[in-house]
C-alpha cells in the first residue's frame, strides 16, 4: 500500500493530481491547523494580466487554533464572484462549455453548510474523477490517531497499512530529519518529484501554477496526460537531501548578491 498525506487546498494545481495519481490511497489532512491566507482557500486561475487569486472567505476572528475541518465559509454566496471571474477569463477556452456547468454545480452545493473542509473535498474529489484517477481518498478526521508533524504521518500511514510514504517535496525540510519515526513502523519515504509541463493556454505568454481548472478548460480529456508528462521519479531520501542543500546554497548565493548590490 503506497500513500501520500496532503492538505486539502481549493483549486488544486497539476502537481497535487500527480501526487494523488501515484498512490493506493490520499488522506487529505484536515485534521491540521488551518492557515490563514493558504492555499487551504485560495488558488489562482489565468487572466490576460496574469495569475489572479480566487480566495474563499473564512471566519478567523477569535479562532486562532481552528482545524481545518472546523473553518466556516464566512460568505455563503462567494461562489458568485468566483464563478463570474471563471467565466469572464475562461469562456473562449475549448473545454469550457464542457466544464463549466459541472464546476459550477459542485463549488455552489458543496459550499452550501459553509464548511470550507466539505468545499475543498467536494472539488478534489470531482476533479479526481474528471480526470479518471482511480485512488480512493479519506480524511485524516476520519481517522483516530494523534501525533505532530512526522509523528502524525507516520501514525496516519500505520492506520492505513501502508508500506511505502510519497511525500510532498514541501515537506522535504523538518521529514528528512524525522525518517526513523517511519522506518520504525517498516514504511519506506519518498518524495514526489514534479516538473510542470506546458500546455495550451489563453492569453499568452504561458504562466505555470495556475489551477488546474485552467488545464482543464484548455486541454479536456488530454489533461490527465499532460499532468502525468510533468512526472519525474521520485527522490529518495538522500537525493532529496542533496536538493535541499543545493536550494539553500542557491539562496545564500541569492542573498549575497543582494547584499553586494545593496
Amino acid at each position: 500500500m503506497k500513500v501520500a498525506i496532503v492538505q486539502p487546498t481549493y483549486l488544486p494545481w497539476l502537481g497535487y493530481f500527480d501526487l494523488l495519481d501515484q498512490v493506493d490511497r490520499l488522506v487529505l489532512l484536515d485534521s491540521v491547523q488551518f492557515e490563514k491566507r493558504s492555499w487551504q482557500q485560495r488558488n489562482r486561475i489565468k487572466t490576460p494580466e496574469g495569475l489572479q487569486w480566487l480566495t474563499v472567505p473564512v471566519a478567523s476572528r477569535g479562532r486562532r487554533d481552528q482545524r481545518i475541518v472546523e473553518v466556516e465559509i464566512s460568505e455563503p454566496e462567494f461562489w458568485r464572484d468566483h464563478l463570474r471571474a471563471i467565466d469572464l477569463n475562461y469562456r473562449r477556452a475549448p473545454f469550457f462549455e464542457t466544464y463549466f456547468g459541472p464546476v459550477s454545480e459542485v463549488i455552489c452545493s458543496e459550499s452550501a453548510d459553509r464548511n470550507l473542509a466539505r468545499l475543498l473535498t467536494g472539488i478534489i474529489r470531482w476533479i479526481r474523477d474528471v480526470l479518471g484517477i482511480k485512488t480512493e481518498m479519506i480524511c485524516s478526521s476520519e481517522i483516530l490517531v494523534e501525533g505532530k508533524r512526522s509523528q502524525l504521518l507516520a501514525e496516519i500511514c500505520a492506520a492505513q497499512g501502508a508500506k511505502e510514504y510519497l511525500s510532498p517535496l514541501g515537506s522535504v525540510d523538518y521529514l528528512l530529519d524525522e525518517l526513523a519515526i517511519f522506518a520504525d513502523r517498516g514504511i519506506t519515504v519518498s518524495f514526489q518529484h514534479y516538473e510542470h509541463p506546458s500546455y495550451e493556454q489563453l492569453f499568452p505568454p504561458f504562466r505555470p501554477y495556475a489551477s488546474v481548472l485552467d488545464l482543464l478548460f484548455n486541454e479536456g480529456d488530454r489533461a490527465l496526460s499532460i499532468i502525468r508528462s510533468g512526472r519525474r521519479t521520485a527522490y529518495t531520501p538522500e537525493q532529496a537531501r542533496a536538493f535541499l542543500a543545493d536550494r539553500h546554497k542557491g539562496k545564500s548565493s541569492e542573498a549575497g548578491a543582494m547584499k553586494v548590490v545593496s
